[in-house]
């Protein structure tokens, strides 16, 4: 009975020897723990609560896989980028959408003047309708890139709070969440500041739901535009035509209109807009192929605050008018 005995705690003492070590959770580290504190003296959380939240989440390798820049970048190319969006899968998708929910798109666009085609296509680029809203728990993301990703520390910092107290006026578990990578949620993939500032409850429960309700959704991103400065029945963007390669100074003024169509006109670029619009010139670069070059308005401008890339805003709008053309009448 006593060998018996001592084999068995020998054997157990060497199990607990061999066992893999328990992986640290954010409730372990110095930031998080002052994080959680900080957030209970300014908000009121509670920050033993936040830090039993934060004890089941880890760092996420994967997230921070997604987040860094590739090693080797591509060059940008606006041929590579295009068909992403702009395929019949989408376009015939959007069209669905549309004819789906036609009734609360045509009262977003009465209320906030958006068309309806931008906003089905700004959910069409996002998530496909609503097909692909991500599987990553979002406090988890984000508290992997507000503590282990120092480029852009801040402002998930920033985000992260901003979802805790999200979730609180909500009365939503952070740890259910589900989302992209970088912590963008639901149907239209608001970040949680965005969330809070510009998702509006266009379904009438008395609620919030950018994950379940494609009304808030609808309602939500038109806001979001109207409050950036949409302006309703102005156009988006022109084709435009050029006399050889345009100046540099109109390439590096950005994607902000800051020039009249009239001094454009003057300098060899010429688009189908009144002489005194404001715009900015968009150019459309492609490896070993001509650059396309646009006239964006300022709805193109406002389109580039969902996200601040004019290959992001071209597809919206190219993926807008193709839903728009193929809607049967």
């Amino acid at each position: 009975m006593k060998h018996t005995l001592g084999a068995l705690l020998i054997a157990g003492l060497t199990t607990l020897a061999n066992a893999a070590p328990t992986p640290p959770t954010f409730a372990d580290e110095t930031a998080v723990i002052d994080f959680a504190r900080d957030l209970e003296q300014r908000h009121g959380l509670n920050a033993s609560e936040l830090l039993g939240e934060f004890a089941q989440t880890s760092p996420n390798a994967r997230v921070l896989q997604l987040i860094k820049p590739p090693e080797s970048p591509l060059q940008r190319s606006w041929e590579r980028y295009r068909p992403r969006f702009l395929n019949n899968r989408r376009i015939d998708g959007g069209v669905r959408f549309w004819q789906e929910n036609q009734v609360a798109l045509a009262r977003a666009r009465a209320l906030y003047g958006v068309p309806e085609e931008i906003i089905v296509a700004i959910i069409g680029v996002e998530t496909e309708y609503g097909q692909n809203t991500g599987g990553f728990r979002v406090l988890e993301a984000l508290a992997t890139l507000a503590f282990h990703y120092p480029p852009r520390a801040e402002f998930f910092r920033t985000e992260l709070e901003q979802f805790l107290l999200l979730a609180r006026e909500n009365n939503l578990d952070p740890l259910a969440i589900k989302g992209s990578f970088a912590g963008a949620i639901g149907i239209p993939q608001f970040m949680p500041g965005s969330q809070r500032r510009y998702a509006v409850d266009f379904d009438g429960d008395r609620r919030v739901d950018l994950a379940g309700s494609v009304d808030d959704a609808i309602g939500s991103v038109a806001h979001f535009l109207e409050q950036h400065g949409w302006q309703a029945g102005q156009p988006v963007a022109v084709p435009a035509l050029t006399a050889g390669e345009p100046e540099p100074a109109l390439r590096e003024a950005g994607i902000r209109p800051s020039w009249k169509v009239a001094e454009l006109r003057e300098r060899g670029v010429i688009g189908a807009a009144d002489p005194q619009a404001t715009v900015a010139l968009i150019d459309l670069v492609s490896p070993e192929r001509a650059t396309e070059y646009w006239l964006g308005f300022d709805n193109f401008y406002v389109i580039t605050r969902y996200n601040r890339s004019s290959f992001y805003a071209m597809s919206v709008f190219q993926l807008a008018e193709e839903i728009r053309q193929r809607l049967p009448r």
